[in-house]
């Protein structure tokens, strides 16, 4: 269902507000401590976005997919990492309720609108990140339990999520081996081990952990839709969704970038004159909202074509693809318009620069991305 445009338009006011208000004041100390916004995120709580994209029907705010990357992309101008915890969250909801059992939606969809269930997807492995059918986790069957054996690493919310999405193989040998994989729901709790934080170049300020899972017990209930070997099918289906977030927070940060630029450059002079009235930055500037411009519109095809219902790996992923290297692009050209500045920690864009390389690479490296790109383009010109 789309979301109303006043309902839009009222929710995009509110998070405008609240990054205006509360996050850009605080952002770049908590990010340089490297330290959990547990009050940010108790205010994501209070605003509902916890339940951004979860229906009405569960006590989420039902947003669609479009509105969902607008947000992003306003949380994003403040702070890139206040979106990891929603991303990840949002993705466990969206496995639940579009390949979920009926009772599993009610068991944990209302919490996690809430906020007190808080979620992490646990895919990557030290053996597995793009190859996803290379996976190691096992979970085997015992009469009306499985018992989970494997390690995670990457994991965002790993530390301060309450309940996870993990993809093991209930197959070890089928063939090809993305048949063997199920997805199971699971909370914190006994056989659950979360290791040691990841430091990282950015995205500061939000766990990023390893996670063991030691003979970890789950009824068979909570095996995602109630068959083996759907797995697959699934992650890859609610990665289009990560995929378009990705994409989102891209533009996010790429857009503060510019307009921290641009407002730099309208007030540093140089040689008599503001630079934005010198050609080389002016160049620049116009390269830049252009392909700020280029990428939010292909992020906004790939969620419209989701909100139809319609496949969209090939537009998530030239939206990911092109708002990623964008970003990027963008982070570093707008640290050459601060010169000197730029490079310092009185200004956001070194914090954006160590930001932007993580879009690269998460959800997929852009080296997936073009491959699966050209997949898609193979296929629809061959037919």
């Amino acid at each position: 269902m789309t979301t109303p445009h006043d309902v839009r338009e009222q929710i995009l006011a509110t998070v405008r507000r609240f990054v205006q208000r509360e996050v850009m004041p605080v952002a770049g100390e908590l990010e340089h401590r490297n330290e959990y916004p547990h009050a940010l995120v108790g205010r994501l709580r209070e605003l509902g976005l916890f339940g951004a994209t979860i229906p009405e029907a569960y006590g989420g705010l039902g947003l669609d997919c479009t509105t969902y990357a607008m947000v992003v992309e306003e949380l994003c101008r403040g702070w890139m990492s206040l979106s990891g915890v929603l991303n990840t969250h949002l993705l466990l909801a969206y496995l639940l309720y579009t390949h979920g059992t009926e009772e599993q939606r009610r068991r944990y969809l209302p919490a996690m609108a809430r906020g007190e269930h808080r979620g992490a997807l646990c895919l990557t492995e030290p053996e597995a990140g793009s190859d996803v059918q290379s996976l190691r986790t096992t979970a085997v069957r015992d009469g009306d339990w499985y018992v989970l054996n494997g390690s995670k690493t990457f994991i965002t919310n790993a530390r301060h999520g309450t309940l996870y999405a993990i993809a093991a193989k209930t197959d070890l040998h089928a063939e090809p081996p993305y048949r063997g994989i199920s997805m199971f729901v699971g909370e914190k709790g006994a056989g659950t081990r979360v290791g040691r934080d990841i430091d990282k170049l950015g995205y500061k300020g939000i766990d990023t952990c390893e996670l063991t899972f030691e003979d970890y017990r789950l009824p068979s209930t909570n095996l995602i839709g109630g068959t083996e070997g759907r797995g697959f099918s699934q992650v890859m289906s609610a990665l289009e969704v990560g995929r378009i977030n990705i994409a989102a927070r891209a533009v996010g940060v790429a857009a503060a970038a510019f307009t921290h630029a641009i407002d730099y450059a309208r007030h540093r002079r140089t040689f008599g004159k503001p630079i934005a009235e010198h050609q080389a930055i002016q160049l620049k500037l116009a390269d830049m909202a252009t392909k700020i411009e280029a990428a939010r519109l292909l992020t906004y095809q790939a969620a419209e074509r989701k909100d139809r219902g319609a496949r969209c790996d090939l537009e998530a992923g030239m939206a990911k693809l092109f708002a990623s290297e964008t970003c990027l692009e963008v982070a570093i050209e707008a640290m050459r318009v601060l010169g000197g500045y730029g490079y310092t920690t009185a200004f956001p864009i070194e914090r954006y620069y160590r930001d932007a390389p993580l879009l690269i690479i998460g959800e997929g490296t852009n080296e997936i991305q073009r491959l699966v790109i050209a997949r898609q383009l193979l296929q629809r010109y061959g037919s």
